[in-house]
């Protein structure tokens, strides 16, 4: 692993979602020289049958770079590649919301759009139960509120995984700003943005790949599922923070309840686009464990069992970001970040065919 490489060999890693929506793929390509930008590297074609995408007698997939990373488990001059996946005939995949997403965010760019996202996530053994869980399908004997950012053996788990992905992350130059343990045992978070328009998107996609990386190196399954331990036990969300240059002037905060009426108009909507399954999200929004039930919408000043948060000093200042508390840990972000704002701003000009069509009014 440590042997060097000739200077005119760099390995690119092209990474992409695949038919499963929450799974991604990655194989490498070597470059010539080191890209800067998406545009300096290729496409490249790979066989989207053996990925859900595509059928075996026209299974030629195209992958289209989006963005460049530093890849941190090579080093520099290495990079990991974010790509688009399209069909054969140019059309994108039925996994590829970003190209909505990235239509929205050049379409309202004047509003300046910024996401934060709040990636929660369950530790699991190799055998399918939680890691530091007593094996044999037992339950950790502690109370929960013991392990919410907490410290020691007794309470987290996994703290080396976390270390090595956040460092990971920022190495890559992803915009990561932070993690804390969660509520359940082996369960975690880590915080992306604020970014400005699709790159928190970009950046959640990417360090939820590197993460499966890093959790190879210990033998660890990591999983998004919104409900991975039953109905008695806390579930796993990823939480959006969004705001607009409205939003965020003087007097915003008129304009931010203003959105808030178009959310709840196309709550149930949102709802069947919020999660990779419709039913593992109901079952997590029970009304429990700081969750608003999944069929009510609500919104409130610092509840955090209301489907739409707000901060207490976006009240007092009169302008600031909402957080929706509503998607599940996984959703795709670009669906949920180009519905925030096709909901809140308008549909833009090429999207007359998005995937959930919203009333804005």
């Amino acid at each position: 692993m440590r042997l060097p490489l000739p200077c005119n060999k760099v390995l690119a890693t092209y990474v992409w979602i695949d038919g499963s929506g929450i799974n991604m793929r990655s194989k490498d390509k070597i470059l010539h020289c080191v890209p800067y930008s998406a545009d300096q590297v290729p496409p490249w074609a790979f066989d989207g049958s053996s990925t859900g995408q595509a059928t075996t007698d026209n299974s030629d997939t195209i992958l289209k770079p989006a963005y460049v990373y530093r890849d941190p488990f090579r080093c520099d001059p290495h990079v990991l590649i974010m790509c688009e996946v399209y069909q054969g005939d140019g059309q994108p995949a039925a996994t590829n919301n970003r190209k909505y997403c990235n239509d929205l965010c050049n379409y309202h760019a004047a509003e300046e759009p910024w996401f934060g996202l709040e990636q929660e996530y369950t530790m699991l053994d190799m055998d399918g139960w939680g890691l530091g869980w007593p094996k044999g399908g037992g339950f950790p004997s502690f109370k929960y509120q013991f392990s919410y950012c907490g410290v020691g053996a007794k309470y987290v788990v996994g703290r080396d995984i976390t270390e090595g992905h956040g460092k990971a992350c920022l190495y890559a130059g992803i915009d990561f700003e932070g993690t804390n343990a969660e509520v359940m045992h082996a369960s975690w978070e880590w915080q992306i943005g604020t970014s400005v328009g699709i790159k928190g998107a970009d950046d959640l996609w990417m360090s939820r790949y590197i993460m499966a990386r890093v959790a190879e190196d210990f033998g660890v399954d990591i999983t998004y599922h919104p409900k991975p331990m039953g109905l008695l036990h806390p579930g796993i969300g990823m939480h959006h923070n969004f705001s607009t240059k409205r939003m965020r002037s003087d007097g915003g905060f008129k304009f931010i309840e203003e959105c808030i009426k178009k959310l709840e108009a196309n709550h149930m909507k949102h709802m069947k686009k919020y999660g990779n399954d419709e039913t593992t999200n109901r079952m997590r929004l029970s009304g429990k464990f700081e969750t608003a039930p999944f069929d009510k919408f609500s919104w409130g000043v610092a509840s955090r069992k209301a489907s739409i948060r707000l901060q207490r000093h976006v009240k007092e200042k009169g302008k600031g970001f909402l957080e929706d508390r509503r998607p599940a840990g996984d959703c795709d972000p670009y669906l949920v970040c180009g519905l925030l704002m096709e909901t809140c701003l308008g549909p833009a000009a090429s999207t007359k065919s998005s995937p959930c069509s919203c009333p804005t009014k």
